[in-house]
């Protein structure tokens, strides 16, 4: 178990002590298997573990039996410490490397004379506690597994994948029952069950796993919300660039990226040539994993003078990365994605204003889209980290400046942060944009790094005032972060009923007979004139058929036409989600519609 401070209530301690009795039932289950951490959580707790034998959610009813089974033992949890060199020696005689890797670390980091550990049972741990005293003390139904996921040891990319099993727990069954139902409920808005009822992506099995393919919904998403992202970075000073989809791999070793990130890009592809009889290899290259090589390159295509900073280079740049398999989750965790990437190439001096001016940025996107439910982590580095050299860039003072800088922007910007100690990036802090999916798991929406160590690396300079070449600060910022993961917050946000700005079918056209399509034709041929996303219900359903086929398809503004609208020059509007009904003129219903369109409003202004 993790050693850091927890608030200590009832609650808390007995998702405690069911970690452990899940983790009991684990290796009763698949023994040889070892652990990683498993700490209690808002709705429950997870436990991480390399597993003997895959485990799936099938296996759960016999799990939860086991574990069930534990609890009416009625085994102590009992409390030993050890001092630090004995309590190393007895991690390694329990045969668990993650668990004596982290009390290696704790010793070293802290300065920890003694460890503790809790027995409950045939289960031995390290762990800080507290625990309830027996397991008879954890209420009777008040736990549930939930899921498995993929986690990389101490959430770093470049370790293990763990299998990480997750499960709910409260202080009584009718409290379990209640939020496992609200649950269910969550579901129903689920990226991955709507993104297929919808029609807005697919994933082939003959294009490959984590490579979505857009269909026509999907695509117009993703096009609405590079026009938002190019109108906000325009008026920002932003100017646009274009890059490749890969480039010579001698690049990423300049930057560093190879080869420590290498498990996370596709394999190499070598150009090779006969020399001698022999095949000998004439260029290599990678599918980029990031567009930040680039970007770096423009900016390094000739030389640059103060006078043209900041210089603020922005593309959705495709990018390609091999996640594991086992990580993949519909758009959420993909392998080929479409980034909101820009750079912002400065002088030390103007660091912060363009660090506070990106916060702003985020800020008015996500008033637009009407997400409110983030809050931003802040990543510093730990000179403390026994592999801080390894890890991150070796310049104290340039940290602490970086640092300063990004602390002072953020608590200016008035956004909501955690700092989050030894999360920085290699070349500098960061700022991540959590949110919460619908089913309750955290996740990444963007990432924003002030560098001050890989145009150093790469040799960027511009020319100061001073006549004297300097290195410039870069910011890696992505507001909408991928395509892929950004359109999945917001197919679970609106639950699939966007706004009419961003709705792929903005305006469906009913009409009540046949001898009324030409009307119906009239008014589509109108609203596609000036580029509304509108259609003809041609079908030869009935009439309610169609207004609930609408419904279904969650079409934000459906035009019920009949003989009287046709002599009028009306319509009846139907908007999703509400039951009045309302007649008007055409023509006031498209001004109306076009205001709704022009401002990004969530409703259809009166």
């Amino acid at each position: 178990m993790d050693h850091d401070e927890q608030p200590r209530d009832d609650l808390y301690r007995i998702r405690h002590s069911l970690a452990h009795v899940l983790a009991q039932a684990v290796l009763q289950l698949r023994p040889g298997s070892t652990l990683g951490f498993g700490p209690p959580i808002d709705d429950g707790f997870y436990y991480d573990f390399i597993l003997s034998a895959p485990l799936s959610e099938e296996d759960f009813p016999e799990l939860e039996k086991r574990m069930k089974h534990i609890i009416k033992q009625g085994q102590a949890f009992e409390r030993d410490e050890l001092p630090a060199a004995e309590a190393l020696r007895r991690i390694e005689g329990m045969n668990e490397p993650y668990k004596r890797q982290y009390a290696e670390e704790l010793i070293q980091k802290r300065g920890l004379a003694s460890l503790s550990f809790y027995k409950n049972g045939s289960f031995l741990d390290m762990c800080e506690g507290p625990h309830v005293e027996n397991t008879r003390k954890i209420p009777e139904g008040c736990f549930k597994l939930r899921s498995i996921a993929g986690a990389y040891w101490r959430g770093d990319s470049r370790n293990a994948m763990m299998t990480r099993i997750y499960a709910w727990a409260y202080a009584s069954k009718e409290e379990l029952e209640a939020k496992v139902k609200a649950y269910h409920e969550a579901l129903a808005r689920d990226h991955k069950k709507l993104g297929r009822e919808l029609e807005i992506f697919v994933i082939d099995e003959d294009i490959g796993k984590g490579l979505p393919l857009w269909l026509p919904n999907g695509t117009v998403l993703r096009d609405e919300l590079e026009k938002l992202a190019k109108e906000l970075e325009f008026k920002a000073g932003y100017v646009r660039v274009a890059t490749p989809h890969l480039t010579k791999a001698d690049l990423y070793y300049k930057t560093g990226h190879l080869p420590y990130y290498a498990s996370h890009m596709y394999p190499v592809m070598e150009l090779r040539e006969q020399v001698d009889g022999e095949s000998v290899v004439k260029e290599s290259y990678y599918l980029k994993p990031m567009n930040c090589p680039h970007h770096h390159r423009i900016f390094a295509s000739r030389k640059r003078s103060y006078r043209e900073l900041p210089l603020r280079l922005a593309e959705y740049g495709q990018v390609y990365r091999f996640e594991d398999g086992g990580a993949l989750s519909g758009l959420l965790r993909v392998r080929g994605m479409c980034m909101n990437d820009a750079h912002i190439y400065c002088t030390e001096e103007q660091a912060h204003a363009e660090f506070l001016a990106v916060m702003e940025l985020h800020r008015q996107c996500y008033e637009i889209l009407g997400l409110s439910d983030y809050y931003m982590r802040f990543s510093t580095w730990d000179p403390t980290d026994p592999k801080g050299k390894e890890k991150y860039i070796d310049d104290p003072e340039g940290w602490e400046r970086a640092q300063s800088i990004v602390r002072d922007a953020m608590e200016r910007s008035g956004v909501r942060f955690v700092e989050g100690k030894g999360e920085a990036a290699f070349y500098g802090p960061k700022i991540d944009v959590q949110f919460r999916t619908v089913t309750g798991r955290e996740e990444t929406a963007s990432t924003n790094q002030l560098d001050f160590g890989v145009g150093r690396r790469l040799g960027l300079t511009y020319v100061g005032s001073d006549n004297k070449e300097h290195t410039p600060y870069i910011i890696h910022r992505a507001p909408l972060g991928t395509h892929e993961r950004f359109i999945a917050f917001l197919i679970e946000h609106y639950a699939g009923a966007f706004p009419t700005w961003l709705a792929p079918v903005q305006v469906r056209v009913i009409t009540v007979a046949d001898r009324f399509d030409e009307y119906g034709s009239k008014l589509v041929a109108s609203l596609r004139e000036r580029f509304v996303r509108a259609e003809l219900d041609t079908s030869t359903d009935t009439l309610n058929k169609k207004v609930r086929n609408a419904v279904t398809e969650k079409i934000p503004n459906v035009l019920v036409v009949g003989e009287r609208e046709q002599q009028d020059g009306t319509v009846t509007l139907r908007r999703y989600g509400e039951p009045r009904q309302e007649t008007m003129a055409f023509a006031a219903f498209e001004a109306r519609l076009h205001a709704a369109i022009a401002t990004r409003s969530r409703g259809l202004p009166a």
